[in-house]
């Protein structure tokens, strides 16, 4: 299996593609609803907080700093303001735990991005959202910012925003592909612009992401990293 047309560049999504972030949000998110047990159950609380993050998103956007205020804002509803000024001081040291937490890449991707690289076939690119200074921060603890040649954020993964992706590195969206872990902001609206697309499944997923998948013939769908390299037939011994 092989990509389709020649690619010229390839755009990563960052947070649970490069690395893992939704496992330590689902984490705090746990610690949240022990905090305030006293005002609901944990799925009535998750419950409440997810329509609170959605409500919030036109305005706050993506990321911690966002979540934070979502999970203190949430805290007072559920408790009709009677949340304690501790409880509150304790959710925002939650909130801001995430901000400083160790990036490590997930597996294979630190040595297949280098392979990526040092075939000089391909401009790499990080194609993200959320909090700009969080994106960029998380980055460059994972190490990885060396191996890549551009970082573009946008407030949120649609059409258009694909569309000035393909227009910034003066290529047609063919010869683009969108690496990612969520259907529907890196795989869906890359397609429906013409870009190729590369799914990587992610053992959890945020609830805002969840829609149906479907097939496509300019989608491919890897259960690794490492795949990667072999979809664009790329080995360490091309390189040399």
């Amino acid at each position: 299996m092989k990509l389709s047309e020649p690619v010229r560049a390839i755009a990563f999504d960052a947070d649970d593609t490069l690395w893992d972030l939704q496992s330590n949000f689902d984490a705090v998110e746990q610690d949240y609803c022990k905090l305030l047990s006293d005002f609901g159950t944990s799925d009535e609380l998750s419950k409440q907080l997810f329509h609170t993050e959605t409500a919030n998103m036109p305005i706050l956007g993506y990321g911690c700093k966002a979540f934070t205020i979502s999970l203190v804002e949430n805290a007072l509803k559920v408790s009709k303001g009677t949340v304690s000024p501790a409880t509150i001081g304790e959710i925002v040291r939650l909130g801001k735990s995430l901000l400083t937490l160790d990036v490590p890449p997930l597996p294979e991707v630190a040595t297949t991005l280098q392979l990526l690289h040092d075939s000089q076939r391909y401009q790499l690119v990080v194609f993200t959202k959320g909090e700009l200074l969080d994106q960029q921060n998380k980055l460059r603890r994972s190490g990885l910012y060396p191996l890549l040649h551009h970082v573009s954020h946008v407030p949120e993964k649609e059409e258009d925003a694909y569309r000035e992706l393909c227009a910034s590195l003066q290529l047609p969206p063919s010869e683009v592909v969108m690496v990612g872990n969520s259907f529907k902001s890196d795989i869906a609206p890359a397609l429906s612009v013409g870009c190729q697309a590369v799914h990587i499944p992610f053992h959890t997923i945020w609830r805002h992401e969840h829609m149906d998948e479907f097939s496509h013939p300019r989608l491919f769908c890897i259960t690794h990293f490492g795949q990667l390299a072999e979809l664009l037939d790329i080995t360490s011994s091309s390189n040399k």
